[in-house]
Order: C-alpha cells, then structure tokens, then sequence
C-alpha cells in the first residue's frame, strides 16, 4: 500500500467513520492501514444511499466495488487510493473477498424503502454488513490466520447495528425508513405511519426498550466472548468500548427517541479506547 493510498484512506476514514477511525489507533501501526483500508471501504459502501436520490445510482455504485473486488476493470479501479488500498490490504493478509461481496449485496437493502421485517432478518443484516469487520479485522491481527472467535464477532456486530440503529431512529424515520425490525413495533401497536410522523407513543417506548434490552444482551454476551480470546486478537473489538457508553445514552433519551443521542467528546473517546486497550492487552 502506498503511502499516498493510506494517507488518504486515514483522512477518508476520519472524516466518515470516526469512531471506528479511533478504535484503529490502539492497533499496532504494521497493520493499522490494511484495517483502515477494510474499515474506510465500509464507510463508502454505507453511505452510497445518502449520495444518490433513487436506488439505480446506488446500484452502480455497489456494483463497482463489486467488480473491483471481483478483478475486474483493474487497472481503472487501481487509481481510485480506495480500492487502491483495499485490494493491497486484502492481497497482504490473504484475506477473502467473499465476505465483502456478501456485504454489498446485503447494502442493496440500504436503497429501497422497505421496512427491515424482524430480529432474525435484522441479525443477518448486522452479521453480513457489521460482524464480518470485527472478523476480517481480527484476521488481520492474526496475520491473515483464520480465527476462532466464539460468539465475539457475531453478537459485537448486531449490538453495534442495533445501537447505530436506535441513534438513528429519527433520522432514518424522517427519510421513510425502518432499519429496526418492524415485527416488535407492531407487537406494540405501533404503526408505520406513526413513526414517520415522529409520534412517541407508549407502545413506541416499550418497542424502544425492548430493542434496547436486545442490544445489551448481544453486548453482554459479546464481551465474555471477548474476554475468553488471546489477547492479541482483542484490539478488533475495542469498538465496544464506546458501543456500552453509547447504548446507556441511547437508554437516558428514551423519551426523544426521535432525537439523536449526545455522544461523547472525541478526547473521551479515545481515553476511553486508550484504558480499555490497556486492561485488556
């Protein structure tokens, strides 16, 4: 990777991802850029469906990464520093693509406006688009060496979806979208209508603590998982760190759920990463 490439992969990264853009400053500075390459090809791929005002561009735009990551168009697709990077940080670690195909195609969803139908639904989503990072991350600390990880990656990955998703809620509902599943807020009585006009109800609330609670046990359950890995592999799941702050200011506005959550400062952030590096390395 060339030093261009990963210099502007790392101001790509800040800019759009900045959490996860923090969580790779604890990495060791050898690997740090192939994880920023992998996390900043996220970042672009995520936000494909607030660049385009109809699917069809959207479209394109994923079908381009998938035919750079498929070799095709290579020596086009090698002067964007992006792919530049990803491709170069793929081929160093021997990392396989196939994932990352699987997280375009479960992006697709990203484009249209059908509602994210129930947990098992929204459990693959958060599997193929947020736990295959922490997985092909922890590869990386491993040296390309597939890892055993137990129940770390998976339920860090639907925690970290869930949590996003609950910050988002406003957001997503002014757009008409329902990126949390849509089978407990119905159970709820809440309807579709209900939340784009930004309505707080009380089965809203019950369906926002439920959600919650489903987002804690992940986390819980993702965190002992962590804490049984060898403590090399641990930094790829630093993010969880800021994941349990974020969900208990998630919790705290409950009754603005339409309103996205404070955050910590970003000095915050990164002592927080810092100390939970420390106690775990």
């Amino acid at each position: 990777m060339t030093a261009e490439s990963a210099d502007h992969v790392a101001e790509f990264l800040r800019d759009k991802d900045r959490d996860r853009y923090f969580a790779t400053l604890i990495l060791p500075t050898d690997i740090r850029p192939a994880v920023q390459a992998l996390y900043a090809f996220n970042a672009d791929v995520a936000s494909v469906r607030e660049r385009v005002s109809e699917p069809a561009p959207g479209e394109i735009r994923l079908q381009w990464w998938t035919d750079a990551l498929k070799g095709e168009g290579h020596g086009i697709v090698r002067q964007n520093p992006l792919t530049d990077a990803l491709l170069d940080a793929l081929k160093q670690f021997d990392l396989p693509t196939v994932p990352l195909l699987r997280l375009i195609t479960a992006r697709r969803f990203d484009l249209y406006q059908d509602p994210m139908p129930d947990v098992a639904t929204f459990e693959g989503y958060a599997g193929e688009t947020v736990s295959v990072l922490y997985q092909l991350a922890a590869m990386i600390l491993n040296n390309g060496q597939a890892v055993e990880m137990g129940d770390a990656a998976g339920h860090l990955g639907v925690a970290h979806a869930l949590i996003g998703h609950l910050r988002a809620f406003g957001y997503n509902a002014a757009s008409g979208r329902i990126f949390l599943p849509l089978s407990i807020l119905t159970a709820n009585g809440v309807r579709e209508e209900e939340i784009f006009a930004g309505t707080i109800s009380e089965g809203l609330l019950s369906a926002h603590q439920q959600f919650s609670d489903l987002a804690r046990e992940h986390l819980r359950t993702a965190e002992a998982a962590i804490a049984q890995l060898p403590r090399s592999l641990r930094p790829a799941f630093a993010s969880a760190a800021l994941l349990r702050s974020q969900l208990k200011r998630v919790e705290d506005g409950a009754e603005h759920a339409f309103t996205t959550p404070g955050d910590l400062a970003d000095w915050q952030k990164l002592a927080m990463l810092a100390w939970w590096n420390w106690r775990n390395r």
